[in-house]
């Protein structure tokens, strides 16, 4: 995790409660693919711990993914907050996703384009 980014999802995570996995694989690194990790899945009715992602499992759970940048909501945070949800789905079952996009501070341009994607929200924690 980053120096910027892991207070941020700390502060989310105190928020929310639940069980925190850091550093979440969703896809593995192949000979065709690169990996892809979440910054963070919390699973809320989760007891107040951290884990390890082979502590867990998230499959028929209510889950939240959360993909933290500490500045503006930009481009590259929405396209992993939009995909984290499908690329989870590759190879679990959750009950219920939730995607975060944790930000420093919202954009009036990005934000409404998510309109279209109702299981992503913009969470801004400074």
């Amino acid at each position: 995790m980053s120096l910027h980014e892991t207070p941020m999802i700390e502060k989310y995570w105190n928020q929310v409660g639940g069980t925190l996995v850091e550093e979440f694989y969703a896809v593995y690194r192949s000979e065709t693919n690169g990996e892809r990790r979440i910054d963070a899945v919390i699973i809320p009715d989760g007891p107040k711990q951290r884990a390890s992602q082979n502590e867990v499992n998230i499959d028929g759970k209510d889950i939240i993914l959360v993909q933290a940048k500490a500045r503006r909501l930009n481009l590259l945070v929405l396209g992993q907050a939009v995909f984290s949800p499908k690329l989870i789905k590759m190879n679990h079952n959750p009950s219920s996703i939730r995607s975060i996009a944790l930000v420093n501070e919202n954009d009036s341009v990005l934000a409404p384009l998510l309109d279209d994607f109702p299981e992503v929200e913009i969470v801004v924690i400074c």
